[in-house]
Protein backbone atom coordinates (compact mmCIF):
# COMPACT_ATOMS: atom_id res chain seq x y z
CA UNK A 1 0.00 0.00 0.00
CA UNK A 2 1.61 3.32 -0.97
CA UNK A 3 2.10 6.04 1.93
CA UNK A 4 -0.09 9.35 0.97
CA UNK A 5 1.67 12.71 2.54
CA UNK A 6 -0.90 14.05 5.38
CA UNK A 7 0.52 17.57 5.30
CA UNK A 8 0.37 18.09 1.73
CA UNK A 9 0.23 17.68 -1.91
CA UNK A 10 2.42 18.28 -4.86
CA UNK A 11 0.10 18.86 -8.43
CA UNK A 12 2.68 18.68 -11.36
CA UNK A 13 1.00 21.06 -13.93
CA UNK A 14 3.14 22.11 -17.22
CA UNK A 15 6.79 21.21 -15.87
CA UNK A 16 5.86 23.03 -12.75
CA UNK A 17 4.76 22.17 -9.51
CA UNK A 18 1.86 23.66 -7.67
CA UNK A 19 1.53 23.38 -3.72
CA UNK A 20 -2.23 22.47 -2.97
CA UNK A 21 -3.40 22.35 0.86
CA UNK A 22 -4.75 18.17 1.89
CA UNK A 23 -7.06 16.88 4.36
CA UNK A 24 -4.99 17.36 7.19
CA UNK A 25 -4.42 21.59 6.67
CA UNK A 26 -7.06 23.82 7.53
CA UNK A 27 -9.22 24.50 3.82
CA UNK A 28 -10.15 28.20 2.30
CA UNK A 29 -13.20 29.91 3.49
CA UNK A 30 -16.51 29.14 1.62
CA UNK A 31 -19.28 26.71 2.02
CA UNK A 32 -19.35 23.37 2.96
CA UNK A 33 -21.65 20.32 3.52
CA UNK A 34 -22.46 18.55 7.16
CA UNK A 35 -22.72 14.98 8.10
CA UNK A 36 -26.55 15.21 7.28
CA UNK A 37 -25.32 16.90 3.67
CA UNK A 38 -26.80 20.88 4.25
CA UNK A 39 -25.01 23.37 3.02
CA UNK A 40 -23.08 25.61 6.06
CA UNK A 41 -20.71 28.46 5.48
CA UNK A 42 -16.85 28.36 6.72
CA UNK A 43 -16.14 31.88 8.52
CA UNK A 44 -13.30 33.74 6.81
CA UNK A 45 -11.06 33.55 9.49
CA UNK A 46 -7.14 34.63 9.56
CA UNK A 47 -5.02 34.90 6.73
CA UNK A 48 -5.73 32.86 3.37
CA UNK A 49 -2.87 33.24 0.39
CA UNK A 50 -4.30 34.97 -2.77
CA UNK A 51 -3.20 31.85 -5.33
CA UNK A 52 -1.25 28.12 -4.61
CA UNK A 53 2.46 28.54 -4.23
CA UNK A 54 4.45 27.64 -7.35
CA UNK A 55 7.24 25.42 -6.75
CA UNK A 56 9.79 26.45 -9.33
CA UNK A 57 12.92 23.77 -9.99
CA UNK A 58 16.48 25.17 -9.03
CA UNK A 59 18.22 26.54 -11.78
CA UNK A 60 22.41 26.39 -11.72
CA UNK A 61 22.48 30.52 -12.59
CA UNK A 62 19.77 31.47 -9.55
CA UNK A 63 21.70 29.23 -7.22
CA UNK A 64 25.41 31.18 -7.87
CA UNK A 65 26.97 33.51 -10.29
CA UNK A 66 30.69 31.68 -11.53
CA UNK A 67 33.67 33.82 -10.12
CA UNK A 68 36.27 31.07 -11.52
CA UNK A 69 39.15 33.08 -13.11
CA UNK A 70 42.88 32.85 -13.38
CA UNK A 71 44.60 35.81 -12.85
CA UNK A 72 48.09 34.41 -11.73
CA UNK A 73 51.15 32.77 -13.86
CA UNK A 74 50.62 29.21 -12.75
CA UNK A 75 54.10 28.23 -14.99
CA UNK A 76 56.02 30.99 -13.11
CA UNK A 77 56.85 29.11 -9.55
CA UNK A 78 59.44 32.09 -8.75
CA UNK A 79 63.15 30.54 -9.58
CA UNK A 80 64.38 27.26 -8.80
CA UNK A 81 63.55 26.95 -5.42
CA UNK A 82 59.63 27.99 -5.94
CA UNK A 83 59.73 25.24 -9.14
CA UNK A 84 61.23 22.41 -6.44
CA UNK A 85 58.68 22.65 -3.89
CA UNK A 86 56.04 22.67 -6.28
CA UNK A 87 57.08 20.12 -7.68
CA UNK A 88 57.71 18.16 -4.15
CA UNK A 89 54.28 19.18 -3.02
CA UNK A 90 52.80 17.24 -6.06
CA UNK A 91 54.33 14.28 -5.12
CA UNK A 92 53.55 14.39 -1.43
CA UNK A 93 49.60 15.30 -3.02
CA UNK A 94 49.30 12.30 -5.13
CA UNK A 95 50.67 10.11 -2.08
CA UNK A 96 47.81 11.86 0.17
CA UNK A 97 45.34 11.70 -2.52
CA UNK A 98 45.06 7.65 -1.55
CA UNK A 99 42.03 7.22 0.76
CA UNK A 100 44.27 5.27 3.62
CA UNK A 101 47.40 7.12 3.66
CA UNK A 102 47.27 8.95 6.86
CA UNK A 103 50.87 10.74 6.78
CA UNK A 104 50.83 12.83 3.85
CA UNK A 105 47.34 15.80 3.34
CA UNK A 106 44.95 15.46 1.09
CA UNK A 107 45.13 17.68 -2.07
CA UNK A 108 41.92 17.96 -2.78
CA UNK A 109 39.74 19.92 -0.98
CA UNK A 110 36.01 21.08 -1.10
CA UNK A 111 34.48 24.62 -1.44
CA UNK A 112 30.95 24.69 0.23
CA UNK A 113 28.02 26.52 -1.52
CA UNK A 114 27.72 29.87 -1.43
CA UNK A 115 31.22 30.35 -1.32
CA UNK A 116 33.70 31.00 -3.13
CA UNK A 117 37.48 29.75 -3.21
CA UNK A 118 40.58 32.11 -3.36
CA UNK A 119 43.38 30.33 -4.19
CA UNK A 120 46.86 31.45 -3.24
CA UNK A 121 50.43 30.61 -4.66
CA UNK A 122 53.53 31.26 -2.55
CA UNK A 123 51.11 33.70 -1.04
CA UNK A 124 49.91 35.33 -3.82
CA UNK A 125 46.09 35.43 -5.47
CA UNK A 126 46.22 33.87 -9.01
CA UNK A 127 42.51 32.00 -9.30
CA UNK A 128 39.23 32.03 -8.27
CA UNK A 129 37.21 28.44 -8.06
CA UNK A 130 33.66 27.89 -7.70
CA UNK A 131 32.17 25.56 -5.42
CA UNK A 132 32.64 21.77 -5.75
CA UNK A 133 35.73 19.76 -5.34
CA UNK A 134 39.26 22.03 -5.90
CA UNK A 135 43.02 20.45 -6.32
CA UNK A 136 45.77 22.36 -4.85
CA UNK A 137 48.64 21.63 -3.90
CA UNK A 138 49.69 21.08 -0.34
CA UNK A 139 53.06 22.64 0.09
CA UNK A 140 52.71 26.31 -2.42
CA UNK A 141 49.03 26.32 -2.11
CA UNK A 142 46.53 27.32 0.35
CA UNK A 143 43.01 27.77 -0.34
CA UNK A 144 40.77 30.63 1.18
CA UNK A 145 36.89 30.56 1.08
CA UNK A 146 34.65 33.72 0.93
CA UNK A 147 30.66 33.51 1.99
CA UNK A 148 28.91 35.46 -0.77
CA UNK A 149 25.40 35.03 0.84
CA UNK A 150 23.83 38.29 1.73
CA UNK A 151 24.92 38.81 5.43
CA UNK A 152 22.96 40.67 8.17
CA UNK A 153 24.78 42.99 10.20
CA UNK A 154 22.90 44.54 13.28
CA UNK A 155 24.32 47.75 14.33
CA UNK A 156 24.62 48.53 18.01
CA UNK A 157 22.63 50.82 19.81
CA UNK A 158 24.27 54.42 18.68
CA UNK A 159 23.68 57.62 21.15
CA UNK A 160 22.43 60.50 18.60
CA UNK A 161 21.61 63.83 19.09
CA UNK A 162 19.26 65.73 16.44
CA UNK A 163 19.11 69.13 15.81
CA UNK A 164 16.51 70.58 18.12
CA UNK A 165 19.83 69.18 21.01
CA UNK A 166 17.28 65.93 21.56
CA UNK A 167 19.60 62.52 22.65
CA UNK A 168 17.93 59.56 21.00
CA UNK A 169 19.24 55.50 20.87
CA UNK A 170 19.13 54.16 17.43
CA UNK A 171 19.40 50.48 16.25
CA UNK A 172 20.28 49.99 12.97
CA UNK A 173 20.25 46.72 10.35
CA UNK A 174 22.41 46.19 7.28
CA UNK A 175 21.78 43.44 4.65
CA UNK A 176 24.92 43.37 2.72
CA UNK A 177 26.55 40.79 0.28
CA UNK A 178 30.27 40.17 -0.98
CA UNK A 179 30.32 40.70 -4.93
CA UNK A 180 34.12 41.17 -5.05
CA UNK A 181 35.81 38.47 -2.91
CA UNK A 182 38.98 39.22 -3.82
CA UNK A 183 38.98 42.44 -2.79
CA UNK A 184 36.82 41.63 0.33
CA UNK A 185 39.37 39.09 1.58
CA UNK A 186 42.62 41.01 0.59
CA UNK A 187 41.62 44.44 0.55
CA UNK A 188 39.95 45.04 3.64
CA UNK A 189 41.26 43.51 7.10
CA UNK A 190 37.24 42.89 8.49
CA UNK A 191 34.11 43.67 6.20
CA UNK A 192 32.10 43.33 8.66
CA UNK A 193 33.34 45.64 11.31
CA UNK A 194 34.31 48.70 9.04
CA UNK A 195 30.33 48.43 7.92
CA UNK A 196 29.47 48.83 11.43
CA UNK A 197 31.76 52.15 11.58
CA UNK A 198 30.92 53.16 9.03
CA UNK A 199 27.06 53.16 8.93
CA UNK A 200 27.24 54.51 13.21
CA UNK A 201 29.44 57.92 12.07
CA UNK A 202 26.93 58.53 8.58
CA UNK A 203 23.97 57.92 11.28
CA UNK A 204 25.05 60.52 13.57
CA UNK A 205 25.69 62.69 10.79
CA UNK A 206 22.21 62.50 9.16
CA UNK A 207 20.23 62.08 12.24
CA UNK A 208 22.46 65.49 13.51
CA UNK A 209 21.24 67.40 10.63
CA UNK A 210 17.21 66.89 11.49
CA UNK A 211 14.83 67.19 14.25
CA UNK A 212 13.27 65.01 16.07
CA UNK A 213 10.00 65.05 14.83
CA UNK A 214 11.54 64.51 11.19
CA UNK A 215 13.44 62.19 12.42
CA UNK A 216 10.29 59.85 13.90
CA UNK A 217 8.28 60.50 10.90
CA UNK A 218 10.84 60.09 7.92
CA UNK A 219 13.00 56.55 9.42
CA UNK A 220 12.84 55.14 5.96
CA UNK A 221 14.25 57.98 4.11
CA UNK A 222 17.01 58.33 6.66
CA UNK A 223 17.89 55.07 6.16
CA UNK A 224 17.48 55.64 2.38
CA UNK A 225 20.08 58.15 2.98
CA UNK A 226 22.26 56.30 5.05
CA UNK A 227 22.22 53.40 2.89
CA UNK A 228 23.32 55.24 -0.18
CA UNK A 229 25.85 56.95 1.48
CA UNK A 230 27.59 53.82 2.51
CA UNK A 231 26.88 51.65 -0.29
CA UNK A 232 29.18 54.40 -2.24
CA UNK A 233 32.26 53.51 0.31
CA UNK A 234 31.14 49.87 0.49
CA UNK A 235 31.83 49.81 -3.43
CA UNK A 236 35.29 50.07 -3.04
CA UNK A 237 35.12 47.07 -0.49
CA UNK A 238 34.01 44.42 -3.13
CA UNK A 239 30.75 44.68 -0.85
CA UNK A 240 27.37 46.03 -2.52
CA UNK A 241 24.78 47.15 0.30
CA UNK A 242 21.43 45.79 -0.71
CA UNK A 243 19.36 48.02 2.48
CA UNK A 244 20.16 49.54 5.44
CA UNK A 245 17.03 49.66 7.94
CA UNK A 246 16.51 51.56 10.86
CA UNK A 247 14.97 49.38 13.64
CA UNK A 248 14.84 50.89 16.81
CA UNK A 249 14.09 54.27 18.16
CA UNK A 250 14.49 54.63 21.79
CA UNK A 251 13.93 57.57 23.94
CA UNK A 252 15.27 59.14 27.15
CA UNK A 253 12.12 58.53 30.22
CA UNK A 254 12.18 61.94 30.60
CA UNK A 255 11.36 62.51 26.89
CA UNK A 256 8.91 60.03 26.98
CA UNK A 257 7.32 61.33 29.32
CA UNK A 258 6.81 64.87 28.16
CA UNK A 259 5.75 63.48 24.46
CA UNK A 260 3.21 61.62 26.05
CA UNK A 261 2.05 64.55 28.04
CA UNK A 262 2.12 66.50 24.89
CA UNK A 263 -0.10 63.73 23.19
CA UNK A 264 -2.47 64.24 25.43
CA UNK A 265 -2.90 67.73 25.71
CA UNK A 266 -3.63 67.38 22.03
CA UNK A 267 -5.99 64.80 22.41
CA UNK A 268 -7.77 66.88 25.21
CA UNK A 269 -7.25 70.31 23.32
CA UNK A 270 -9.26 68.35 20.16
CA UNK A 271 -12.17 66.95 22.39
CA UNK A 272 -12.69 70.15 23.60
CA UNK A 273 -12.39 71.92 19.79
CA UNK A 274 -15.24 69.27 18.93
CA UNK A 275 -17.44 69.82 22.46
CA UNK A 276 -17.43 73.71 21.72
CA UNK A 277 -18.69 73.06 17.79
CA UNK A 278 -21.38 70.88 19.36
CA UNK A 279 -22.33 73.92 21.94
CA UNK A 280 -22.65 76.47 19.06
CA UNK A 281 -24.40 74.21 16.89
CA UNK A 282 -27.02 73.30 19.93
CA UNK A 283 -26.90 77.20 20.79
CA UNK A 284 -28.29 78.06 17.10
CA UNK A 285 -31.09 75.59 16.90
CA UNK A 286 -31.97 76.65 20.01
CA UNK A 287 -32.49 79.93 18.88
CA UNK A 288 -34.16 78.83 15.85
CA UNK A 289 -36.51 76.77 17.36
CA UNK A 290 -36.97 79.63 20.26
CA UNK A 291 -37.77 82.02 17.09
CA UNK A 292 -40.13 79.49 15.66
CA UNK A 293 -42.43 79.28 18.92
CA UNK A 294 -42.41 82.86 20.38
CA UNK A 295 -44.08 83.42 16.45
CA UNK A 296 -47.93 84.30 17.04
CA UNK A 297 -49.46 81.15 14.87
CA UNK A 298 -47.64 78.83 17.34
CA UNK A 299 -48.50 80.51 21.07
CA UNK A 300 -52.53 80.60 19.39
CA UNK A 301 -52.04 76.93 18.90
CA UNK A 302 -50.39 75.96 21.73
CA UNK A 303 -53.03 78.21 23.55
CA UNK A 304 -55.95 76.40 21.83
CA UNK A 305 -54.40 72.78 22.90
CA UNK A 306 -54.59 74.03 26.52
CA UNK A 307 -57.75 74.71 26.29
CA UNK A 308 -58.86 71.13 24.30
CA UNK A 309 -56.82 69.70 27.30
CA UNK A 310 -58.97 71.57 29.92
CA UNK A 311 -61.77 70.74 28.44
CA UNK A 312 -61.54 67.33 28.18
CA UNK A 313 -61.61 67.11 31.97
CA UNK A 314 -64.82 66.03 33.61
CA UNK A 315 -64.27 67.54 37.03
CA UNK A 316 -66.55 71.22 36.92
CA UNK A 317 -63.47 73.50 36.90
CA UNK A 318 -63.24 77.90 35.79
CA UNK A 319 -61.46 78.98 33.03
CA UNK A 320 -60.12 82.70 33.39
CA UNK A 321 -59.47 83.60 29.73
CA UNK A 322 -55.93 86.07 29.64
CA UNK A 323 -56.56 89.73 28.75
CA UNK A 324 -55.70 90.78 24.96
CA UNK A 325 -51.85 90.57 24.32
CA UNK A 326 -49.68 90.24 21.07
CA UNK A 327 -50.12 86.26 20.81
CA UNK A 328 -54.21 86.44 20.84
CA UNK A 329 -56.71 88.51 19.21
CA UNK A 330 -58.35 91.15 21.27
CA UNK A 331 -61.42 90.68 23.76
CA UNK A 332 -63.91 90.81 21.10
CA UNK A 333 -62.90 87.93 19.39
CA UNK A 334 -63.01 85.64 22.69
CA UNK A 335 -66.56 87.25 23.50
CA UNK A 336 -67.78 86.38 20.06
CA UNK A 337 -66.56 82.98 20.24
CA UNK A 338 -68.29 82.57 23.51
CA UNK A 339 -71.55 84.20 22.05
CA UNK A 340 -71.40 81.63 19.09
CA UNK A 341 -70.67 79.05 21.47
CA UNK A 342 -73.91 79.92 23.52
CA UNK A 343 -76.27 80.03 20.56
CA UNK A 344 -74.81 76.74 18.97
CA UNK A 345 -75.95 75.32 22.58
CA UNK A 346 -79.01 76.45 22.02
CA UNK A 347 -79.72 75.28 18.54
CA UNK A 348 -79.08 78.50 16.66
CA UNK A 349 -76.36 79.61 14.07
CA UNK A 350 -74.13 82.91 13.94
CA UNK A 351 -71.41 82.15 12.02
CA UNK A 352 -71.87 86.43 10.49
CA UNK A 353 -70.30 87.03 14.23
CA UNK A 354 -66.48 86.37 13.08
CA UNK A 355 -67.10 88.66 9.75
CA UNK A 356 -64.55 91.05 11.04
CA UNK A 357 -61.90 88.57 12.61
CA UNK A 358 -58.92 86.75 10.59
CA UNK A 359 -60.74 83.41 8.85
CA UNK A 360 -58.18 81.15 10.12
CA UNK A 361 -58.25 82.14 13.17
CA UNK A 362 -61.99 82.03 13.37
CA UNK A 363 -62.27 78.26 11.61
CA UNK A 364 -59.78 76.97 14.54
CA UNK A 365 -62.11 79.00 16.96
CA UNK A 366 -65.00 77.43 16.07
CA UNK A 367 -63.89 74.11 15.50
CA UNK A 368 -62.05 73.55 19.02
CA UNK A 369 -65.21 75.38 20.67
CA UNK A 370 -67.76 72.63 18.68
CA UNK A 371 -65.42 70.05 19.57
CA UNK A 372 -65.30 70.64 23.28
CA UNK A 373 -68.36 71.70 24.51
Amino acid sequence: MSSVPAASSIESDAGHAFFSPSAGMSAPAGPSTDANGATKSVPDVGFRPQANMAVVPPRKEDLQMSYASIVGDDHNPSGWYGSMINSLGACIGTVGAIPCCICCPNPYKSVGQGNVGLVTKFGRFYKAVDPGLVKINPLSERLIQVDVKIQIVEVPQQVCMTKDNVTVRLTSVIYYHIVSPHKAAFGIANVRQALIERTQTTLRHVVGARVLQEVVERREEIAQSIGEIIEDVAAGWGVQVESMLMKDIVFTAELQESLSMAAQSKRIGESKIIAARAEVESAKLMRQAADILSSAPAMQIRYLEAMQAMAKSANSKVIFLPAANQTMPGSSGFDAALRQAAKNEAGESGMNEFSGQDPGFQQAVNARVIENI
